[in-house]
């Protein structure tokens, strides 16, 4: 059993401390950053929870490299050792501290509607929990919100007053994002005559396994992400319910790691990764396009698209009205990993060399059974290929997490436990740096 001294440190009155930091949807989740490192400069070990608004200000990644663990964004999440995540941050936490939090965030937790993580565990929680709103002046001044703060104060939750400022809408007034080292002395306020909640850190969600060192510096990684939408008309298209969660992932952690990467985009609904080289290719068409592009000059193809299988044989110029009805006829789109392989196959025979090909790896999502998997693996000659059943929970589109397959060519498959889709791509990433531990020949 591992413990940690039950109080705090000279110079670090947090230190042995674990303190979970929500973070809720409003431009001022930007200083999270910031905030996580004066929290950990304090001695806190940090747990990250965000709304998945947030995403949209902040990218996890950020924070999960500062913090050391990976950030909780949904609260059916599971820890890789099948406990949930966030019962396990409430029942562990010394306190928590949401900043920001938006008029919407405190409404839902005046009311206890658990529908984001945030809300979820700090109603799991027995720890003291700070509020800091951060929002518009005149929401901030409305009778809602502040019956809604007066509720979260008779709960006992601190609530840190945001400062009178320059506000994000352009106007002046109270609603500006209290200053951070107010925030992190709140936190040693009302722990200061607390002992730590649970000495032993092997209860604490799990630090991140990833692994920091440049080891993809010098590789060209191109992703594709996202679902393709093939056009009806100029308003409606044929689509999937791919977030491009899982290819953004990927490029993300190939980011951290030193590589320089291509994220070719069709539909996403999640932030990218600002440096990233973005080719944005909404059509299977253009997609193909893009990735014959650039193949020659990459390391590996990480194929992480929902690519569509079918498209309009014809695109009506205007909009299909209502009382014209409609018919489709289909026609299958191109098999674009099929193609790319075949190029990348074809140069390296030529060649003479079997690492003149970049590493290809090609996903597969199925609903019910995998066993059409190995099959597709061979036909399509990748390196890897990553199956998953979508309709598992915690698999499919749109979620946090992901519990896929690996098919290696003439190998037995090879199941992994339900990760995170960061996790998920460190692990893809390692399995690259096994079957190439150096960059290829160009």
């Amino acid at each position: 059993m591992t413990t940690h001294p039950s109080g705090p440190t000279s110079g670090q009155p947090l230190a042995g401390r674990l303190v979970l930091l929500g973070i809720t949807g409003s431009i001022a989740a930007y200083k999270a950053a910031e905030l996580v490192r004066l929290l950990t400069a304090a001695g806190a070990e940090v747990q990250v929870l965000m709304t998945h608004t947030a995403t949209a200000f902040i990218g996890p990644l950020t924070l999960e490299t500062l913090s050391r663990r990976p950030v909780m964004l949904d609260p059916l999440e599971l820890l890789p050792d099948r406990r949930i995540g966030h019962i396990v941050a409430a029942d562990t936490a010394d306190a928590v501290l949401v900043a920001p939090a938006t008029a919407r965030w405190m409404a839902a937790m005046a009311n206890g509607l658990s529908d984001d993580v945030v809300t979820a565990t700090c109603l799991a929680t027995t720890a003291p929990v700070i509020v800091a709103p951060a929002m518009d002046g005149e929401m901030y001044a409305h009778p809602a919100t502040r019956a809604n703060a007066a509720t979260l104060a008779g709960f006992g939750y601190r609530i840190v007053e945001p400062e009178v400022g320059a506000l994000a809408s352009g106007s002046v007034g109270q609603g500006r994002l209290a200053e951070l080292p107010a925030l992190v002395s709140a936190v040693e306020d009302v722990l200061h005559d607390r002992p730590v909640r649970a000495p032993d850190r092997s209860a604490w969600p799990p630090t991140s396994s990833m692994t920091p060192e440049p080891d993809l510096a010098g590789r060209h990684i191109v992703v594709t992400a996202g679902g393709t939408a093939e056009p009806i008309d100029p308003v409606r298209f044929l689509g999937n319910r791919s977030t491009g969660r899982m290819g953004v992932a990927i490029a993300e952690a190939a980011l951290a790691r030193g590589a320089r990467v291509t994220l070719i985009v069709g539909m996403t609904s999640v932030p990218l990764p600002e440096t990233a080289t973005i080719v944005e290719a909404p059509t299977t068409a253009r997609m193909r396009d893009a990735v014959l592009a650039v193949l020659p000059d990459a390391d590996a193809l990480v194929m992480a698209a929902a690519v569509a299988d079918f498209r309009p044989v014809k695109t009506a110029d205007t909009k299909v009205g209502r009382d014209q009805g409609m018919t489709l006829q289909l026609e299958p789109t191109e098999d674009i990993l099929a193609e790319a392989s075949a190029l990348a196959h074809g140069r390296a025979e030529a060649a003479g060399d079997p690492d003149a090909r970049p590493l290809l790896v090609g996903f597969a999502a199925e609903t019910g059974s995998l066993e059409r998997a190995p099959a597709k693996a061979a036909r399509k000659r990748v390196d890897l290929l990553v199956a998953n059943d979508v309709s598992e929970p915690g698999s499919g589109f749109g979620t946090s997490t992901n519990r896929v397959t690996i098919v290696r060519p003439g190998a037995e498959p090879e199941p992994w436990p339900q990760l995170t889709k960061l996790e998920v791509g460190h692990r893809l990433l390692d399995e690259l740096l096994r079957l190439r531990p150096t960059p290829r020949r160009h």
